[in-house]
């Protein structure tokens, strides 16, 4: 982090307190010598018994001090024989199990009783590990039940307070509450977190929102990044960097103080992902850095470890022990393809099926490099706030020339899309997935680009339930049949950023009919849906993963809740299976024109407390050994070590001009046969909204029936949902049901008033058009 940056040791104290429980304040920092998050080699064998507890000079007992390595070091030896003896059904709650004493002690005694004849693993495990507490939903629900009802009430079942320090847990303890995603991921997640937070800005939960940005600037503060999830064996990687979005979602509530005061996170989240950028010969890799033969850098996934992962450890093995590669190279990919986001594609697979043949780091994936300009522009913008042209100006640039390379490198004319980039080879990939959206999002594709997405994106991608994550069938969980929340939210709102709202509307129909009719089956919200079959599956998606289907869900409650927001005449339809009619204008999703959002009083105060002081904690450093790869020669060797980078000095004031953010071209595309129709007016704190916006006629024709109304009935209280804690196993979600026709049951959904929201000045002429109703009974496109 630049020496401008904040220090290690103080997060904003939460809203309305001075400061945090002082249990759930983290623990002192390692000693040296331990093996810390990013290492590549294992800790001293005597690291572990440095992490108990500490007497005080004078006698009086300290906390003890906090282990960062994971379990499968801490415990190396009987950590990889309960993997192998398959102890549990799901190899992530060995991972997650608690040991009873310090790690050193346990493995001294483990080593003494595996000797004796009548020594049994299981028996040894049940005796010394505690597992921990899983919370599941259990609760009937009533027939007046609506979804929206069941959203309000799971963001409770799914808030976890600011976590207690325990000894010798995998967990990382957080300073505030947080929403996880459901199911057997009762940790915070990083990408997930985001779409989660459309669900909270929608319920207007901007307490718990805000809390759940600070929990991911703390973990910036402790650890130098924010880690793939809060598990120290997630230490050595991250996930896709949303954390500037949410940024801008928390800056929709709080304003311009959200960015100045976020900015060293932001700062320090630039330089982990660009580390070793200055560094890097062409046609080499350092990390997460690739310079291209021309000089052209881009950003790959990495993880800084090449042993199986601990929640994944007996499925590594066995993925490696089917390859001809050495097992390393297979271990780092697989870790590399899980910080994608995307744990398993066809998208990360030489053959196209085969997950042994996964070769992540040898990719530049289209979301990566959309994310970081992104997180350009943020630090351009924030910069500007603080009064540093200079800065602001440089990362303003930055970002303008990723976005070119962007249009350029990942631009795959053949397929009309953006397709990830193999930079050994030199070639796109040619495989298309959802991700071909995410220029759009984020409003980087030009507008013959955007307009040749939509074209392939309608051809190619979407089917009755929405858009399927890629073409290919692979048995992987992120391909064919499946569709994720992630990929139908970018999707929407970027085509509605370029004016291609028919298609938005049209996606976000037939999701929420899919989405929606699931729950009617199922009574819940769950991780992936299959969105290819006309009939509907109460268990949602098709699998492929490397555990069974999830119930909460957190990412998909966020953003269907958003969409029903914003179309609330396609939910009406998909729920009452009446034609639409009267369809207004649908408003653009969160965030929109955050840098317009002034702060007000109130969150003046909030953010005015006194601070958290946290002892420091150590950042990921580089690898004692650089991971430097050329084309034709991947491994790290002494030859190909380059130095570290130096450290960047804080930038000098000057009077420059910062350059300007790149500019939205939305408004060059729309659908056909449009009128106009005036957009949302803006409210006090929002920039003005433009004069006027496009509407198209109502093609009564592509309207289908959906499901049955029932509004006469009044509503009653639901049963509340309890949180049991259950013991950490695989199971369905719920007793198996035949598919069958998507016909759901009537629901009971509550219509409440619009509220109102920012208009979006970059975000496309919108257009004033009822789409399909669900899609559930509306034939493939073709």
């Amino acid at each position: 982090m630049p020496a401008s940056g904040p220090t290690a040791n103080s997060v904003p104290a939460a809203p309305g307190n001075a400061s945090a429980p002082a249990a759930a304040q983290p623990a002192a920092a390692p000693p040296a010598g331990q093996a810390q998050a990013g290492s590549t080699s294992p800790a001293p064998k005597d690291a572990a018994q440095a992490a108990t507890t500490q007497p005080h000079a004078a006698g009086v007992p300290l906390a003890p001090v906090e282990d960062l390595r994971p379990p499968s070091i801490a415990l190396d030896g009987l950590f990889q024989a309960i993997g192998e003896a398959h102890i549990y059904t799901d190899a992530k709650t060995a991972a997650d199990a608690i040991p009873d004493e310090a790690p050193a002690d346990l493995l001294a005694e483990y080593k003494i009783a595996r000797l004796r004849p009548d020594f049994s693993l299981k028996d040894f495990v049940a005796q010394h590990f505690t597992l921990p507490e899983r919370k599941t939903v259990s609760y009937q629900r009533s027939p007046d039940e609506n979804v929206r009802d069941y959203i309000n009430g799971m963001w409770e079942v799914l808030s976890r307070p600011p976590d207690m320090a325990v000894a010798y847990s995998s967990q990382l303890p957080l300073p505030y509450t947080y929403v996880v995603p459901g199911g057997r991921f009762s940790e915070l997640y990083y990408w997930d977190s985001y779409f989660t937070m459309i669900g909270l800005y929608e319920n207007q939960k901007i307490d718990l929102m805000r809390d759940m940005v600070r929990d991911m600037a703390a973990m910036i503060d402790r650890y130098g990044h924010i880690p793939n999830g809060s598990r120290t064996y997630y230490l050595s990687r991250s996930e896709p960097p949303f954390f500037s979005l949410m940024v801008d979602l928390l800056a929709m509530h709080d304003g311009q103080l959200a960015y100045t005061t976020f900015l060293p996170e932001l700062q320090a989240e630039y330089d982990y992902w660009m580390d070793g950028q200055d560094s890097v010969p062409p046609g080499g890799a350092y990390r997460r850095v690739v310079r291209l033969p021309d000089g052209t850098v881009m950003n790959r996934h990495w993880d800084d470890r090449d042993t199986p992962r601990d929640e994944s450890y007996p499925q590594d093995v066995a993925t490696a022990a089917h390859s001809d590669r050495p097992k390393e190279e297979v271990y780092r990919d697989l870790r590399a393809g899980s910080e994608t986001g995307w744990d398993f594609s066809s998208r990360w697979l030489a053959d196209g099926h085969t997950l042994s043949t996964i070769h992540t780091t040898d990719l530049l994936t289209v979301e990566l490099n959309c994310l970081i300009p992104h997180l350009q522009q943020t630090l351009a913008h924030a910069y500007e706030l603080k009064g540093d042209k200079e800065a602001a100006a440089r990362y303003a640039r930055l970002a303008e020339e990723r976005i070119e390379a962007v249009r350029r490198v990942l631009w795959d004319e053949r397929r009309a899309a953006y397709i990830d980039y193999d930079w050994k080879k030199g070639e796109s990939t040619s495989i298309l997935s959802g991700a071909t959206v995410m220029p759009l999002f984020l409003q980087m594709a030009t507008p013959e680009q955007a307009k040749a997405v939509s074209e392939t994106v309608r051809k190619n991608l979407l089917q009755v339930g929405g858009l399927i994550a890629t073409e290919r069938t692979s048995g992987q969980q992120w391909d064919a049949p499946n569709g994720w929340a992630p990929l139908q939210w970018m999707a929407v709102k970027g085509f509605n950023e370029y004016g291609y709202d028919t298609l938005a509307s049209d996606i976000a129909a037939r999701w929420m009919g899919r989405v929606i009719g699931t729950y009617e089956k199922s009574g819940v919200l769950l991780e992936k849906y299959d969105v290819v079959n006309p009939y509907i599956n109460p268990k949602g998606g098709k699998g492929g993963g490397e555990y069974p289907m999830q119930i909460g869900f957190g990412w998909t409650n966020g953003t269907l809740l958003g969409f029903m927001n914003r179309y609330p005449q396609n939910t009406r339809v998909v729920l009452d299976r009446n034609p639409a009619a009267d369809q207004p204008s649908p408003q653009p999703l969160p965030p929109m024109n955050a840098y317009g959002v002034q702060t007000d009083a109130d969150t003046l105060s909030r953010y005015s407390l006194p601070t958290l002081d946290l002892t420091p904690r150590p950042v990921a450093p580089t690898p004692a050994l650089p991971q430097m790869s050329t084309v034709g020669a991947s491994a790290p060797t002494s030859a190909t070590q380059i130095p570290a980078p130096a450290p960047v000095s804080p930038p000098a004031q000057s009077e420059a001009t910062p350059a300007a953010t790149p500019t939205t071209p939305a408004q060059q595309q729309q659908d056909a046969g449009s009128t106009a129709a005036q957009a949302t007016p803006a409210t006090p704190q929002q920039a003005p909204a433009p004069a006027s916006a496009s509407t198209p006629t109502t093609d009564t024709a592509a309207i289908a029936p959906a499901a049955t109304q029932n509004t006469a009935a009044t509503p009653q209280a639901a049963p509340p949902k309890v949180e049991t804690p259950a013991q950490p196993a695989d199971n369905a979600s719920g007793t198996t049901t035949p598919s069958t026709p998507s016909t759901p049951a009537p629901a009971q959904v509550e219509q409440p008033a619009a509220r109102p929201v920012p208009p979006d000045t970059g975000s496309g002429q919108m257009e004033q058009k009822a789409a399909p109703a669900t899609g559930e009974n509306v034939s493939q496109p073709k």
